[in-house]
């Protein structure tokens, strides 16, 4: 799910400060990371993710795209593009592939995202 942050809905409207608020965007289940990827474009992570359930990222997140673009690919075949300005919630069982040079701020839960990118790690040889 994605929604400009022009889309959201003005909660406080007063001189010098406005307020936008969507609830309930995304649960969260014991500590959070934050996270900033620099993504370049062409950068497709599903290879790296085979060998997961659903060979997709199983940790899910909430987060900004600051810049750039990319498409999020549901294991339900559904997909969604993301470019900067977008807060979104990725549900478990997703891929990204990036469209154009990209700045993303996620929060994660911390456990299940570590092991996804402990997985990628190992797939692209590196030491975790």
């Amino acid at each position: 799910m994605r929604v400009n942050q022009h889309d959201l809905p003005v909660k406080i409207d007063v001189p010098g400060a406005v307020a936008r608020q969507l609830p309930d965007i995304g649960l969260a289940e014991g500590p959070l990371a934050a996270e900033w990827f620099s993504l370049a474009a062409g950068t497709d992570i599903a290879p790296l993710l085979a060998g997961l359930p659903g060979d997709a990222c199983q940790a899910t997140h909430v987060g900004y795209v600051i810049s750039g673009a990319l498409v999020v690919s549901y294991t339900g075949g559904d997909q969604e593009r993301c470019a900067g300005g977008d807060l979104f919630h990725w549900p478990a069982g997703h891929s990204v592939r990036v469209e154009e040079d990209a700045e993303v701020i996620l929060f994660s839960p911390s456990h299940a995202h570590t092991v996804v990118l402990d997985h990628m790690l190992g797939v692209m040889g590196a030491a975790v």
